[in-house]
Formats: C-alpha cells, sequence, structure tokens
C-alpha cells in the first residue's frame, strides 16, 4: 500500500512562521525485515530552496498498529505510535528527544490517508509554548 515513491505538494502555517508552500518526496522501502524504511525531503515551492527532511523506519507491531522513528535535522527525534484504520492511519508522539539548540516539541500527530495512488496527510503540532494546531496538510502522488 505504502512502498514506493509519492511526489507533490503540501501547505503549512503556524503561529510562530508565515504561512508556506513546498514541494515533497517520500519514499517508502523494504530490505527484507518486518518494517518500513522512510525517508521524506521538502522544498520552497517558489524557489525551490530545501526545507525539512526527516528519515526513519515504521513497523508493524501487532494487528493495526505501527510504531514509528524518526529523526529531524533540527535536533528533533520522535517515537510515534500508530493505529490503521482501513485507508487511514493515524499517529501521536510519545516520546520526543531534542538536542541543546532544537526548538523546543511537545507533541506531534499525524493523519495519512491512502486511496490508490493518492497519499494525503495532515499534521498538528504543539511547539514553542503554542498548544496542538494544524501544521501541515499535503497531496501525493505515487511516482
Amino acid at each position: 500500500m505504502l512502498l514506493g515513491t509519492w511526489r507533490g505538494r503540501g501547505r503549512g502555517d503556524y503561529p510562530t512562521i508565515a504561512p508556506f508552500s513546498y514541494l515533497e518526496v517520500v519514499t517508502f522501502g523494504h530490505v527484507g525485515k518486518p518494517f518500513l524504511t522512510y525517508t521524506q525531503r521538502t522544498r520552497d515551492a517558489l524557489d525551490g530552496t530545501p526545507r525539512h527532511s526527516e528519515t526513519g523506519y515504521w513497523r508493524c507491531v501487532g494487528a493495526g498498529r505501527l510504531e514509528v522513528v524518526l529523526a529531524h535535522p533540527t535536533g528533533v527525534t520522535t517515537v510515534e505510535d500508530g493505529r490503521i484504520d482501513g485507508a487511514e492511519i493515524r499517529f501521536v508522539t510519545t516520546a520526543i528527544g531534542l538536542t541543546s539548540t532544537a526548538k523546543p516539541v511537545e507533541r506531534l500527530e499525524r493523519v495519512f490517508r491512502v486511496d490508490g495512488d493518492r497519499l494525503t496527510y495532515s499534521v498538528d503540532m504543539a511547539a514553542m509554548g503554542r498548544p496542538l494546531t494544524r501544521h501541515l496538510d499535503a497531496e501525493l502522488e505515487r511516482a
């Protein structure tokens, strides 16, 4: 359902930054073990400069359950627990690690939806002392 490369566009907003649009590439890979590799890269939709990236692993740990471990170049690591309900996957952070220079992130919630060759997602974030707020929305197509 997820294996392969997905490309598309997204938009972001948060109370501490100006709204923005981005282009994105997400790749789910498999190396023969019971997990998926995950890489995500974005660039500015207007000038093509790099924006965000994250990399990690998605593990199926039981009927309808996933665990995700991600590293972000901003000094943040996340551990997320997820549930699969049909074509929808919902994740909530259970642990966040921060380097000494990372901006404070308190919580992330993600929702992925797969409909054939279309992948959409949203990310809500609590960071910088702000409550959980919508941060990202994107729509990707299987490449």
